[in-house]
């Protein structure tokens, strides 16, 4: 026995060093659980996927239980209740030289070091063991459902077999019926980081955006400057709209391709490499959770029973104390704590039935949780406040593709941008000339969407055009520079219009009275600005102006003089047409004061204010314009001072300012119907608010 209690140990030692080799896992001693010191705060809950309660199993029974996926648990054979069984020469006799595992799954691993195992049993599950001899470092061996197959010493004698890992590979049952998704908590998702290193739970608030802690992308939760943007360290992969993982039918597996930490909590937005449809979000809550109130803990994370649950599980907590960063909940009345893998998990309030995320699970002491130290009493749990950082998460929303159009509204002399997300919801408004660039005040602007980025062309209190470009992810990829110097002088600047054509960018602007065009390439170089003439003019006193790219590459320009609509186009080849009269198609009985033209799938809109108040809208098909109706009749008895449009899939989209300080959004789709009018909140925006254009995603 002295030799063969010695062999076990040699055999152990082995293991562990093969089980680092093949797996990639470092296999180090740790403390017992039921004497490790408490920590000076509590433990983040991010599941790492080492056994629970591992040292004292070692302790009591000398087996050896690295890791796994919680579909493989160790259990008591004497209640019968197993699918697999070892035959294994183990120092606790009373256990009859056997040893029991539960997977009630189809799949699972697990991580282990059972030396002198001789004999694997299987029942109702195939699996496939990777083991250790003195004849082969490291062998599989596949045992089907319901059979048995001798390893080590029964086939050996001298070949000894240490067991390293099991995986079901297969059930020859039945499993129980998946669980449906329940709707309303369809937004919880699962992370798993790492192939199996790390994992944590998730919240989706936007159909391209997951929140969840910060700890989880770190081998260090308590520094979570490790955390930085851009893509995670480790594969992520995010299963969403399952609240029973096994249920396979329901929801996506999407990987998480980008990280956007959050500067002073436990906090990440976690952007999905696809968007999902069909999950509705969780909607942030804006106010404050209070002592005393009762909220909702969601998790896929540990139970007092189970370690890798396939189920989210709900429990009720009630908020303590409550800081700028935090909130500190303890579990109600016969509730269960917060525990491993159940960072980032929501913690909800329901409002008139419907779910506000109002923090976001970070720490907690996890007494009474599965593994955690027997002397571990506390159960309280610190989490991340959500619900004062919104516009933290709506900047972070739009930095993907999503958004239904971006709006620069002119108030006085400056120039304020904001994201309209595919929600309805729109981003705070950014101060453009405090992040690209102080231009002297704003006098007019224009702006275009060319694939992801938004182009700016304008009029400083300079006299000058500048020009500036927004990229996707919120990041000026340029700040303003002056065209005229970079291109010519154009004199005195009154009207600037843009738009794309494809790749390039064609800018038209009236200076002196005359009317001028360049072209910006997909390459970024600039054709110089040239005066439109011959054909196409030119007019005199041009008072508004706006321009629209058309399906085969003509750019149509639509200008007010004198009170009247005038219209020409570029062809694709760079000729101009003719200016020509749009008064009889326009029908207006005022002078008009306002223009705006935009594509619409194969047609253009042009839409005008007049100055008795009327707007009218027109549709260019087959050469020429014809009455379309009057917005009037959409926006009601508005007085407006400008108008703007702009494309989003097959609509138009128009803007209105109004001369009670606000602005109209509303569109025409392409059966002629309209949407109804929608107010901008601009309350956030300082001054008078002068105009507004819009621009759409392509």
């Amino acid at each position: 026995m002295t030799s063969r209690a010695h062999a076990r140990g040699l055999f152990a030692a082995a293991a562990a060093l093969v089980l680092a080799g093949v797996t990639g896992w470092t296999v180090a001693p740790t403390a017992s659980a039921d004497t490790t010191p408490a920590p000076a705060a509590a433990p983040a809950t991010v599941e790492t996927f080492s056994y629970p309660d591992a040292q004292r199993i070692l302790a009591e029974r000398g087996i050896t239980l690295t890791r796994g996926d919680g579909g493989i648990t160790l259990t008591d054979c004497a209640d019968g209740n197993y699918q697999i069984k070892l035959g294994a020469i183990t120092p606790d006799k009373t256990d009859g030289d056997v040893v029991c595992f539960k997977a009630p799954g189809a799949s699972g691993y697990l991580a282990l070091s059972i030396p002198d195992a001789y004999r694997i049993h299987t029942y109702d599950r195939s699996i496939r063991a990777s083991l250790s001899t003195n004849q082969q470092p490291v062998e599989t061996v596949d045992v089907a459902a319901n059979t048995s197959k001798g390893i080590g010493q029964s086939i050996d004698p001298n070949a000894p077999a240490v067991v390293l890992e099991l995986r079901v590979t297969g059930s020859s049952t039945a499993l129980p019926t998946p669980q449906p998704t329940d709707p309303k908590l369809a937004f919880a998702a699962k992370l798993n980081i790492g192939n199996g290193k790390r994992a944590c739970t998730a919240t989706l608030v936007d159909r391209s955006w997951l929140l969840t802690a910060a700890s989880c992308f770190t081998d260090t939760p308590d520094n979570l400057s490790t955390v930085t943007a851009g893509a995670p360290k480790d594969k992520t992969t995010a299963t969403i709209g399952r609240t029973d993982l096994t249920n396979t039918t329901a929801g996506a597996v999407i990987d998480v391709v980008e990280l956007v930490p959050h500067q002073d909590r436990d906090l990440v937005m976690a952007r999905l490499a696809t968007p999902v449809d069909g999950i509705n979000p969780a909607v942030l809550s804006t106010a404050a959770p209070t002592a005393g109130e009762s909220l909702r803990a969601l998790g896929f994370g540990r139970t007092v029973t189970d370690w890798v649950p396939t189920k989210l599980h709900t429990n009720t907590h009630i908020a303590g104390v409550i800081t700028t960063t935090g909130v500190d909940t303890t579990p109600a009345a016969g509730q269960a704590p917060i525990c491993q893998g159940d960072a980032g998990a929501p913690v909800i309030r329901e409002v008139n039935g419907k779910s506000e995320l109002v923090a976001v699970s970070s720490r907690s002491w996890q007494g009474g949780c599965l593994g955690a130290p027997v002397a571990e009493t506390r159960t309280d749990a610190f989490n991340s406040r959500v619900d004062n950082i919104a516009s933290w998460v709506q900047q972070t929303r739009a930095k993907s593709l999503g958004w239904k159009t971006q709006a620069l509204v002119r108030s006085d002399d400056n120039l304020y941008f904001a994201t309209r997300l595919y929600d309805g919801s729109w981003t705070p408004y950014e101060d453009v000339q405090a992040a690209a660039g102080n231009i002297g005040g704003v006098r007019a602007v224009a702006t275009a969407g060319i694939n992801t980025s938004t182009h700016i062309i304008a009029l400083g209190g300079d006299g000058h055009l500048h020009y500036a470009i927004r990229n996707l992810d919120g990041i000026w990829a340029q700040r303003f520079v002056d065209l005229n110097i970079a291109l010519n002088d154009l004199g005195n600047i009154t009207q600037v219009s843009i738009s794309p054509i494809g790749d390039n960018l064609h800018v038209v602007v009236v200076a002196d009275d005359f009317l001028f065009h360049t072209v910006r390439n997909g390459a970024g170089q600039w054709s110089g600005f040239g005066v439109v003439t011959d054909a196409a003019g030119p007019l005199k006193g041009i008072t508004s102006i706006s321009a629209a790219g058309a399906a085969g590459g003509d750019l149509h320009i639509a200008a007010v003089s004198g009170g009247k609509i005038y219209h020409t186009l570029r062809n694709a080849a760079g000729s101009w047409g003719a200016w020509g009269s749009v008064a009889d198609a326009a029908g207006a009985t005022a002078p008009v004061t306002a223009v705006a033209i935009s594509r619409q799938s194969l047609d253009l809109n042009l839409a005008f204010i007049a100055s008795d108040g009327q707007y009218h809208t027109l549709r260019w098909a087959n050469g020429s314009w014809q009455p379309v109706a009057s917005l009037g009749g959409v926006i009601g008895n508005v007085i407006g001072t400008s108008i703007s449009a702009a494309p989003f899939d097959t609509d138009a989209q128009f803007a209105i300012a109004t001369t009670d300080n606000k602005v109209l959004l509303t569109a025409r789709h392409a059966d002629g119907t309209w949407a109804a009018p929608e107010t901008l909140n601009l309350t956030s925006i300082p001054g008078n608010h002068t105009g507004t254009m819009i621009t759409s995603s392509l």
